[in-house]
């Protein structure tokens, strides 16, 4: 009974100090806290596609945070790990809520779910997310405290960043918007990316924040202060100078021709909101007009909606018609139909004949996306229900089938559903979707194509297995109308485009209401359409044969920050008893 009587009363002083440590916090270290958070959203789109000036806050974003963190209590100690989780705790979930407000939009509009609903979604998701800041926010108050000083903290600090990116990868698997994809316009900073990924570029970005706070003891000398001054210039000079030269050509003459189609269906709450939806005959009938005769449409030279873009009609969809009028059908290397709310089956004969005679009149491939279903006696239904893209040979013959394999959680199937009996009809309208089991590469003409859907792009790791499997092309399909007019359709298409640096391969990106574009292996995005249009793209790309060294060997950068994070904690931990 004592026994007992002893520990509780030793949890309840445990929860006792852990109550007067976050009463020690300054008021200045949570305003730190909380300013970091702000300057981090910035970096990123926020209603449209984030001008380039606006992503250099990044080199800043972090500092308050880290300056927070090295910090002291009232007391004039350093502050403990909990006190760092506190406040790290804070930031993250001020950027998730800045960052991720699309969330909202998206339960709401599109899942139909009550707004004081979908807001409280959104809280706990930030609230669940932003422990990854809280680690974070540990790990250096850890650093701080266990003898190895402001300084050692702040060195360790860009590690234990990449080392926390890793773990919102493999842990939850929602690496949205890791800090390196700010820099996807940096051709210089990018070149890193086909070595390190994009965990290469969050480096370097958070080693700058915590630059600004190092303090480098230098003997005083008439000059000292003169010459820093110089060198300072010098490197901005010599970046500018490096970043200019390092800017690959555009490519004005490609070997191949891709038509993108851009169905612009309504999903969600929105499907109901313009008269009535389109009959799957009339779907695959206008489609395939599209696929086959590219409108006189508006193409854009770049990223839409950003500054600096210029887009006009299309001269190929214009020089589809004769004096007469009539159309004439334009040659293509490959039809691509995105991932859509069409409830198009793969099994269906109506859909198999009209995609064969489309492939068959056009004489090229298509990647068509749809929903695959395969017999299966183990499962209750009867059978699983995939969603899939199609491969079509030119010949009409269905040859080839990807099934996604990283499906999205409370959108496309509901993890652990037994644990969420409590929800009752809230989540009745959430997808019932099994996962892919391999991941499959399409070849015609001997060139090889990667296909991914949607949401698996923002998987570097998993992306890069299409490059060490042969594929010269990557095509992304997707349906990114659940965002509606959020933020978040131009944070996934740079990811996407993160995603061509890191391989150094054409992404073909088909979508159902926008961003539809072609992405260099360099991550410019070459030839757009206009979102919110019912249209085909036709553009040029190239098959590239090359294997980065990321693609062969995946995230061993980011793994080697995790061992130097662990390895510093411990160290410093041996210090300290010592």
């Amino acid at each position: 009974m004592q026994n007992v009587y002893e520990a509780a009363s030793s949890g309840y002083g445990a929860a006792m100090l852990d109550c007067i440590a976050m009463r020690l916090i300054p008021v200045r270290l949570w305003v730190l806290a909380i300013l970091s958070g702000l300057l981090q959203v910035l970096p990123f789109p926020i209603a449209g596609p984030a001008p380039v000036w606006r992503t250099a806050f990044c080199w800043v974003a972090l500092t308050p945070l880290l300056l927070a963190l090295t910090g002291k209590d009232a007391n004039g100690r350093p502050l403990r790990a909990i006190q760092g989780a506190a406040l790290g705790y804070v930031s993250g979930f001020v950027w998730y809520l800045g960052n991720c407000y699309w969330v909202y939009a998206t339960m709401h509009l599109y899942g139909g779910i009550a707004k004081p609903a979908a807001a409280g979604i959104l809280v706990l998701f930030c609230l669940y997310l932003g422990l990854y800041h809280a680690l974070f926010g540990s790990l250096i108050a850890a650093f701080r405290r266990a003898n190895l000083g402001v300084q050692g903290a702040l060195l360790l600090s860009p590690f234990a960043w990449v080392a926390v990116e890793l773990a919102r990868s493999r842990i939850t698997g929602f690496p949205w918007d890791l800090l390196g994809v700010t820099q996807v316009d940096n051709l210089l900073l990018t070149r890193l990316a086909p070595i390190t990924g994009v965990y290469g570029i969050s480096f370097v970005v958070a080693a700058v924040n915590a630059l600004w706070l190092l303090r480098i003891h230098l003997k005083q000398r008439r000059y000292t202060w003169p010459v820093l001054t110089v060198a300072c210039v010098a490197i901005v000079l010599l970046y500018v100078v490096f970043s200019r030269r390092a800017v690959p050509p555009i490519h004005e003459g490609t070997q191949a021709t891709a038509t993108l189609l851009q169905e612009n269906l309504e999903v969600g709450a929105e499907a109901t909101s313009e008269g009535p939806p389109l009959t799957k005959s009339e779907m695959l009938r206008t489609f395939s007009q599209l696929s086959l005769f590219p409108p006189a449409g508006e193409v854009c030279d770049g990223i839409p909606e950003l500054p600096g873009t210029q887009c006009a009609g299309s001269v190929a969809s214009q020089q589809g018609a004769d004096s007469g009028g009539a159309r004439y059908l334009q040659p293509t290397d490959l039809i691509v139909w995105p991932e859509a709310p069409t409830g198009f089956l793969e099994s269906d004969p109506e859909f198999r004949a009209a995609i064969s005679r489309l492939a068959r009149a056009a004489e090229a491939p298509m990647i068509v996306g749809n929903l695959g279903i395969d017999t299966d006696s183990a499962v209750k239904r009867g059978y699983d229900l995939y969603n899939s893209a199609d491969f079509i040979q030119p010949d009409g013959s269905f040859v080839g089938r990807y099934d996604k394999m990283h499906l999205v959680p409370f959108g496309e199937y509901v993890p652990y559903k037994k644990l969420f009996f409590f929800a009752g009809k809230l989540l009745d309208d959430v997808g019932d979707l099994d996962p892919g089991t391999r991941r499959s590469v399409f070849t015609t003409g001997g060139h090889r194509i990667g296909t991914f859907i949607c949401y698996e792009s923002v998987f570097g790791d998993e992306m890069r297995q299409y490059a060490r499997m042969g594929a010269d092309v990557l095509v992304n399909i997707s349906d990114d109308g659940w965002y509606g007019d959020t933020s978040a359709a131009w944070e996934h298409l740079n990811m996407v485009r993160m995603r061509a640096i890191e391989n150094r391969r054409w992404v073909l990106r088909a979508t159902n209401t926008g961003v539809t574009a072609a992405i260099d292996p360099y991550g410019r995005v070459v030839v757009s359409a206009l979102r919110h249009r019912r249209t085909s793209l036709r553009a040029g790309f190239d098959y590239e044969h090359d294997v980065t060294f990321y693609s062969e060997h995946g995230d061993l950068f980011s793994y080697f920050c995790a061992l130097v994070t662990v390895g510093g904690l411990g160290f410093g931990l041996l210090r300290r008893t010592a």
